[in-house]
């Protein structure tokens, strides 16, 4: 109701600057109730990186919060929002959620308060019956390599994709308590939302995931009683390196999924999660992208699970492998495809005339194929490995290596807090070099560094282990978490890199500017 005395109707824009909380939620489901699009970036986007994304689409209504929290601070955004609606002249309107009067550090009449706004006596909720095809969402790519693309889903297929997911894949009903740990700047906090539509409780939490403890997220578990925990391999590695065993301190007998997302899984991580937090646990990797804000790959609760793989290939979805001649194989490392339409395509790019980006983006390289831009292998079991990103595949003498071969090895060495790897063309061929962050207060030895290179050459082949190991104070990652491996690669070989604001943590990139002529290597 207080949408539409706004005037907001059917294709305008609703952007929001929000955390995953409940107005998040409440904020979206009323917008593409009138058939407005929702798009959002979580508070710890920098100024650039929202106004590269708000801007492309032009929002009729801006959602923000004037704070967020994290790790027991209160972080003001006041002037960065202010900043954000000064460079976006499409804004009319702007609400603000805050505790607090807001009427001090915005006396503009176009920012209205949260509780102001919803306080106005509505009692009818109506539904815009809209097509199929209807768009509901705005997502972005991570916009490492320039501004990000505009990736708009559609209500059906998006709704339909997560109902097979939630309810056919993670066999999730009403009875279930379902979390992510997710900001709502990541397409998981959509897929997260999406399980209302199976009558579920979805469980929202903000903030760093090891504040005030390391534990709290498992103690949340057992008194909230979640049954489906979602999570990245990132945080599990976390739990195992500070010797964590959440099966002796927190009672997790309600739990019977635990989802992992973000990168792939290493064996290590799957023989933590059996050894320390549950025996009968189904653990499902599940793999897909912003690009379909689903999943081509992903757990299913009548198979069994085998350490390394995930479980299945989504229902309805032809995901093969091609090789670089464009042929279907198994058992065998190549680009994941999809080789037939699927429900959860986007319906287009924003501002993409004649849909010239998207084919580029998806159907240039397999002509009438969709290439993802992983590198998987299905295995023997019918299950899914995958390999790392294909363009940032490693290439020396010829042999193409996956970068998540490389990283798997090294969960298992206490002294590495975390790795990226890159290939560096040196003369006519490709060296791979790691750059490692270690555990606090260590220094990288040449003892350590023969035990990475026996690590690797152990569990890989002698084609995996790095010619160069450099010891580095941070890994560069986007907003999200991911690595940025082409970014780095592109750093180091001396080239600029313009939207540095994707990245959670720019300033990193500054270390690896001169690296290969100042490192001791």
């Amino acid at each position: 109701s207080g949408f539409k005395q706004l005037n907001l109707s059917p294709n305008d824009r609703v952007a929001a600057f929000i955390p995953n909380i409940p107005e998040a939620v409440i904020g979206m489901l009323a917008a593409t109730s009138i058939g407005a699009l929702w798009s959002s970036c979580s508070p710890d986007f920098g100024t650039e990186g929202v106004c590269d994304r708000f801007s492309q689409i032009e929002p009729k209504l801006l959602i923000t919060v004037d704070s967020y929290s994290y790790n027991g601070k209160n972080i003001d955004l006041t002037d960065k929002v202010k900043e954000i609606v000064n460079r976006i002249p499409s804004i009319e309107n702007v609400i603000v959620i805050s505790k607090e009067s807001i009427s001090d550090n915005f006396p503009d009449s176009k920012f209205i308060s949260w509780d102001n706004f919803v306080d106005n006596h509505a009692t009818q909720i109506s539904f815009e019956q809209l097509p199929f095809d209807h768009p509901v969402y705005i997502m972005y790519s991570s916009g490492t390599t320039g501004k990000p693309k505009c990736i708009v889903h559609g209500a059906g297929g998006t709704l339909l994709q997560h109902f097979k997911e939630h309810h056919l894949h993670t066999n999730i009903t009403r009875d279930d308590t379902v979390f992510y740990f997710t900001t709502t700047g990541w397409m998981m906090w959509n897929w997260l939302v999406s399980g209302l539509q199976v009558g579920c409780t979805i469980y929202l939490y903000d903030g760093s995931p090891l504040y005030p403890k390391t534990g709290m997220l498992w103690e949340a578990a057992e008194t909230d009683k979640i049954t489906v925990f979602g999570t990245s391999p990132k945080y599990l590695s976390v739990c195992h390196e500070r010797k964590l065993i959440p099966k002796n301190s927190s009672d997790l007998t309600n739990l019977r999924v635990i989802l992992s997302t973000g990168s792939p899984l290493s064996d290590e991580n799957f023989d933590y999660v059996y050894d320390n937090i549950k025996k009968d646990v189904q653990l499902a990797s599940i793999s897909g992208g912003t690009d379909i804000i689903s999943c081509f790959m992903l757990g299913n609760s009548i198979l069994p699970v085998y350490k390394g793989e995930i479980q299945c290939r989504g229902l309805g979805m032809k995901v093969e492998t091609f090789d670089d001649k464009g042929l279907s194989v198994n058992n065998q490392v190549g680009e994941l495809v999809c080789t037939a339409p699927f429900p959860s395509m986007p319906v287009h790019f924003w501002n993409d005339e004649d849909n010239k980006k998207y084919y580029s983006a998806y159907f240039e390289h397999f002509p009438g194929v969709w290439r993802h831009g992983d590198y998987i292998k299905i295995t023997e079991n019918d299950g899914v490995i995958v390999y790392g990103r294909s363009d940032a595949t490693l290439n020396p003498g010829g042999v193409r290596i996956g970068t998540a071969e490389i990283y798997a090895p090294l969960e298992a060495i206490d002294e590495i807090a975390d790795s990226i790897v890159i290939g560096h063309q040196e003369g006519s061929d490709v060296e791979i070099i790691l750059f490692l962050m270690l555990t606090k207060g260590l220094n990288l030895t040449e003892e350590l560094k023969k035990k990475v290179r026996k690590k690797i050459g152990e569990k890989t082949s002698p084609r995996h282990v790095p010619s160069r190991i450099i010891q580095v104070k941070d890994i560069p990652v986007t907003i999200n978490g991911k690595k940025v491996e082409l970014t780095v690669a592109k750093v180091v070989s001396g080239k600029n890199i313009q939207n540095r604001e994707a990245l959670a943590n720019p300033e990193s990139l500054e270390e690896y500017e001169n690296i290969l002529k100042t490192a001791d290597i």
